[in-house]
């Protein structure tokens, strides 16, 4: 059986049909570049160090994988900065927001142990078993864990995509972008903000239901009680 041969697209042969195709080119690339415009016009307020981050009763942790049930280095720089601001009297709990959505894989449990071993008491620790993706988690902060005000900490190159959710989410938001190696992987979040852009401001738009509500939950609110 003879298979079908694959035509190649033509360019258009035209001066008017060439000046269309560069018109056409150049406004999809102008909308894909309008989310990530967006983010940065949204959070140029926003973004901290940990020198000048402003005091604030929870700081937010995204999860960012596990290696072998331990935290991935990414990860690990952005729980030593949470660590870090609670050492420093900065912040008073730790709300750790990640995936758990199988039995062999526990981004909360293993955030929660790392922290308790750089000083910051189990009690101060919250875990979010159900953040599987940055909405989710800016969304079940406000309303499972009644959050209205947070220092996020994330990646540089995810940090502003945190913040204008959680703004979006209701959450009075703050970012801290912790440093980074350049490797592949740094390059490949990069890359992958660019897309995700375009669902945040989706999502900030229409405000969808996370993949998992739930009832409320008094953890950060009795975590901050005992530390008063």
């Amino acid at each position: 059986m003879r298979r079908p041969e694959l035509r190649r697209p033509r360019l258009p042969r035209t001066r008017a049909g060439q000046r269309r195709l560069v018109q056409a080119v150049m406004a999809g690339c102008v909308l894909a570049l309008l989310p990530v415009t967006w983010l940065y016009v949204t959070t140029g307020d926003r973004l901290r160090t940990t020198a000048d981050a402003p005091r604030t009763e929870v700081a937010v942790v995204f999860g960012a994988g596990l290696w072998n049930g331990e935290p991935s280095p990414y990860l690990a720089n952005r729980l030593k900065t949470a660590a870090e601001l609670y050492r420093e009297g900065r912040v008073e709990v730790v709300l750790v927001t990640g995936d758990n959505s199988r039995k062999d894989y526990d981004e909360p449990d293993a955030m929660r142990t790392y922290l308790k071993k750089h000083g910051v008491p189990d009690g101060r620790v919250v875990s979010d078993y159900a953040g599987f993706d940055t909405w989710d988690s800016c969304v079940r902060a406000k309303k499972i864990f009644g959050v209205d005000r947070a220092v996020l900490i994330s990646q540089g190159f995810h940090i502003r995509r945190a913040v204008a959710l959680c703004e979006a989410a209701g959450v009075d938001s703050y970012g801290i972008g912790v440093d980074a190696k350049h490797d592949v992987t740094w390059y490949y979040g990069g890359t992958r903000e660019i897309f995700a852009a375009g669902k945040a401001a989706l999502d900030a738009v229409f405000h969808p239901d996370p993949r998992f509500l739930g009832p409320k939950e008094e953890g950060v609110a009795k975590a901050l009680a005992d530390a008063r």
